[in-house]
């Protein structure tokens, strides 16, 4: 059965995609952790941008002593780069090869489970225009940042249908959506 992409991404009310760290922590509860936990459930690799990985593998690895935090560790991750070389590298990471959207649509249609992908930047963009997202989850966050990195800068007019609903008590609201037909 081929996989299915799911992003993940944090976002103020505002738009701003950058610096949850900064705006986020005050929102992180059991709800939250509940959630994160089923998204990552069917999945069985990630797919992230370089500057994702980056972060990611600059603290992951150092976490530990929960089934959340021990599946991303354990987990192949795919990684998109233009400037990193590709094939193995840390942290149990593949760096594609080639073209994105060929190695990323070879990767989704093969068998395996879901592909996860967190961070929104220049790989969204691209898997964005070339229809390669199955889900959006998109977390509202009930902060205003006022600036930073907002989501999808420059992308071209998209049309995304609502699917699903989650309101958490700390006033987080997940709009899962899915690319119209």
């Amino acid at each position: 059965m081929p996989r299915k992409i799911v992003e993940s991404t944090f976002v103020t009310l505002d738009g701003v995609i950058g610096d949850p760290q900064d705006w986020g922590p005050p929102y992180w509860d059991d709800q939250h952790s509940g959630y994160a936990g089923r998204l990552l459930e069917p999945a069985d690799a990630l797919l992230l941008g370089r500057l994702t990985y980056d972060g990611f593998a600059a603290s992951w690895p150092t976490r530990s002593g929960d089934p959340f935090t021990d599946k991303i560790n354990a987990m192949p991750k795919y990684v998109a780069s233009r400037t990193m070389a590709p094939g193995p590298a840390a942290w149990n990471a593949t760096v594609l090869e080639g073209d994105v959207v060929e190695a990323v649509s070879s990767l989704k249609h093969e068998d395996g489970g879901d592909l996860v992908k967190y961070g929104t930047g220049e790989l969204s963009r691209t898997l964005l225009a070339h229809r390669l997202v199955d889900e959006y989850h998109f977390w509202m966050f009930p902060v205003v940042a006022g600036r930073g990195q907002r989501l999808l800068d420059d992308v071209d007019l998209t049309h995304l249908r609502l699917v699903d609903v989650d309101r958490f008590d700390s006033g987080i609201v997940v709009l899962v959506y899915t690319p119209t037909p």
